[in-house]
C-alpha cells in the first residue's frame, strides 16, 4: 500500500469491532462472584433471616456494581444517525452507514456500521475509543487515528472534541468527567462504610452513610450535567445532523442515587419509631428463631435408651435466659 505523506490512508487489514470492555467485564465478574458466594452460604441462615439477608445483600451488591460500572461505561450521553457519507480519505466513494457517538466520563466512543455491513468489498463495522484520562492525551490519540487511516466519519467526530477545535467542548467534558468520576468513587467508599455499619449495632449510622452515598452520586450526576450548559458542536453529515442526549448511565446513576436516598431516610425513620423491627431485618444470627424453637420445646432422642424414655426440655423465655429448665423423664 502506498503512503500519502507518510500516512497510510487505508487499513492494511480488516478491523474487528469492539465487543466488550475488559475493565467493565472484570468489575461485573467480581460482583457476580460475591453474589454467588453469598447464595452458597444463604441456606445456612435460618428462618426469616434468610429472606431478609437475601433482599439486603442483593440490593447492596446491585447498588455497588452500578456505582463502579458507570465509571467505565461510555453511554452517559449518546446519539445515533443514519448518513450517506464518504468512507475513505482521498476517495469520493459514498457509503450508507449508521454513525453513533457515545460520551462517557473518561472519553468518547464512535461507532460506524455500514447498512449493509459489506460495502465496497469491505466489512464496515468500527468501534473506536478516544480517551481524556489524566494520563492520556486526547489530541495525540486523535492524531494517531489519522495515521492509522480511520474512516472519515470517525475522524470527523473525533476532531470535534480536540482541544484545538473551535467548539471548545474538550475542556468542559474532560473536567466534568474527572469531577464526576471522583464523586462516584467517594460514593463507593461511602457505600462500603454503610455496609460495615449495617453489620454492627449502629444501624442508624449505616442509614446516614447511605444518604452520603446518595449525595455524592447526585453530585456526580450534576457534574456531568453541566456539559449541557455549553454550546454543542454541530456534527453535520450533509443534510443530517448528529444530536446527542443524556443516556442510560446518566439516568441509571440518578435513579440509584434516589433509591439510596429513600432507603437511607426509611432506615433512619424506622430506627426511630420501630427499632426492634429494623434490628430484626439486619439480624443474621437467627436468635429469634432459636427462641421460638425453645418455647415449643426440644425433643432429644440421642440420650434415650432402647425403651421409651425421652427427655423433653421445656422452658419459657425468661427461664431460658436464667438457664432454668424443667426436665421430665
Amino acid at each position: 500500500m502506498t503512503l500519502f505523506n507518510g500516512i497510510a490512508p487505508f487499513y492494511i487489514h480488516e478491523r474487528t469491532a469492539f465487543v466488550f470492555g475488559l475493565t467493565l467485564l472484570v468489575v461485573i465478574l467480581v460482583f457476580l462472584v460475591l453474589a454467588a458466594t453469598f447464595l452458597i452460604i444463604l441456606p445456612g441462615i435460618r428462618g426469616r433471616g434468610r429472606i431478609y439477608s437475601f433482599c439486603r445483600v442483593i440490593l447492596s451488591l446491585l447498588v455497588g456494581v452500578i456505582i463502579v460500572v458507570v465509571n467505565f461505561t461510555s453511554d452517559w450521553e449518546e446519539g445515533h444517525v443514519t448518513v450517506n457519507t464518504t468512507y475513505k480519505a482521498f476517495s469520493s466513494e459514498i457509503i450508507t452507514a449508521r454513525v453513533g457517538l457515545q460520551i462517557g466520563l473518561a472519553g468518547i466512543n464512535v461507532t460506524l456500521k455500514g447498512l449493509p455491513v459489506n460495502q465496497l468489498n469491505e466489512t464496515i463495522n468500527y468501534n473506536e475509543n478516544f480517551l481524556w484520562k489524566f494520563d492520556v492525551n486526547y489530541d495525540e490519540q486523535s492524531h494517531k487515528g489519522l495515521e492509522r487511516g480511520l474512516p472519515n466519519p470517525i475522524l470527523y467526530i473525533a476532531e470535534k472534541f480536540t482541544s484545538q477545535a473551535p467548539c471548545l467542548v474538550n475542556a468542559q467534558y474532560r473536567f466534568s468527567g474527572h469531577y464526576a468520576t471522583a464523586m462516584m468513587w467517594v460514593a463507593f467508599c461511602a457505600w462500603i462504610i454503610s455496609n460495615i455499619l449495617f453489620c454492627m449495632s449502629t444501624i442508624v449510622y449505616g442509614g446516614y452513610m447511605t444518604l452520603v452515598t446518595s449525595a455524592f452520586m447526585i453530585f456526580g450526576v450534576i457534574s456531568f450535567a453541566t456539559t449541557r450548559n455549553v454550546p454543542h458542536c454541530i456534527i453535520q453529515f450533509g443534510p443530517t445532523t448528529l444530536r446527542t442526549s443524556l443516556s442510560v448511565s446518566f439516568w441509571l446513576t440518578l435513579a440509584t442515587a434516589l433509591v439510596c436516598f429513600m432507603l437511607g431516610v426509611l432506615i433512619i425513620v424506622m430506627d426511630h419509631f420501630m427499632p426492634k423491627k429494623v434490628r430484626a431485618f439486619f439480624t443474621l444470627n437467627g436468635e429469634d428463631d432459636d427462641m421460638d424453637e425453645m418455647r415449643h420445646g426440644i425433643i432429644n432422642n440421642y440420650f434415650t435408651d432402647d425403651c421409651i424414655d425421652t427427655i423433653i426440655l421445656k422452658d419459657t423465655k425468661s427461664r431460658f435466659k436464667n438457664k432454668d429448665f424443667v426436665v421430665y423423664t
